[in-house]
């Protein structure tokens, strides 16, 4: 399991055992985020000292410092086939990178406040970006061209597509999440439930299921197509800041949350 940290460092630990195995150091600020590619061999950071990482997973060592942001760099994402990165700011740009070179290959400009997430459709073609200026887009990545904008009636702290790629979740300061057809932009249910700001939004592997990670100090689970609430998950004492369902095939998914307290805690499968 990765960590990041406000002490400038991100934290790889065993799963099972418990066990630190290593401790990635080098940012000279708050690492905000810090994610695996698919084939689990490098780990991205991103941090409010402006700069991405691209680390060896196994060694520890520092491939790349992709730097260009010029304000913080809130959020990391890799793109499915592992190749390219996507990184959010509080420039109010996202930036594309090259995994092997670290070289900067796009900009996505059109936000008028700081971007909070960017991450990649399943298929690699788009990437959905959120912002404090109130709306989400999708983005063309072979052209960085916007294709579709939801606007929002507050600032919006996270989205993320669903794994067929025709719907996205996105999830708000206030305390709701919002489901949208990512074709035409059409809204399709709003999840109502949350008593603080969502910052985590994410579908179950089959789709039918959302979890939202809330500064509530809860995480939920919802049914996607008609909104109903499933489950609440209590237990943390902090703000919770992401809950990514598990890929195992149950309905809903198990997930793991994760606290401002620090602790990480697996939800029990239904």
């Amino acid at each position: 399991m990765l960590v990041s940290s406000d002490d400038q460092a991100v934290y790889l630990w065993d799963a099972d055992s418990g066990a630190l195995i290593r401790k990635f150091t080098g940012h000279s600020d708050r690492v905000a985020s810090a994610v695996f590619p698919p084939d689990g061999r490098l780990i991205a950071t991103a941090s409010d000292d402006k700069t991405a990482r691209i680390w060896d997973a196994a060694s520890g060592r520092v491939l790349h410092v992709l730097s260009g942001h010029r304000n913080r760099a809130w959020f990391a994402a890799f793109s499915p086939d592992g190749r390219r990165l996507v990184t959010a700011s509080y420039d109010k740009t996202a930036r594309v990178w090259d995994v092997t070179t670290g070289r900067e290959l796009m900009r996505l400009l059109g936000h008028t406040a700081p971007v909070s997430s960017a991450t990649y459709s399943p298929d690699g073609r788009y990437i959905v970006t959120a912002s404090t200026d109130r709306t989400a887009r999708i983005w063309e990545v072979a052209t960085g061209r916007e294709t579709t904008q939801f606007k929002h009636d507050d600032q919006v702290d996270s989205a993320a597509f669903a794994h067929d790629g025709r719907r996205v979740v996105t999830g708000l300061s206030d305390r709701t999440a919002h489901v949208w057809d990512a074709t035409n932009g059409r809204q399709l249910v709003v999840l109502s439930g949350h008593t603080d700001l969502i910052g985590s939004v994410s579908f179950s592997p089959d789709d039918s299921r959302i979890v939202t990670a809330s500064s509530d100090q809860t995480a939920r689970v919802w049914d996607a197509r008609s909104g109903e609430q499933l489950l609440l998950l209590r237990g943390h004492t902090g703000q919770v800041w992401s809950a990514p369902p598990t890929a195992v095939a149950s309905s809903p998914p198990p997930a793991i949350t994760r606290c401002a307290s620090g602790t990480r805690r697996p939800a029990p499968r239904f």
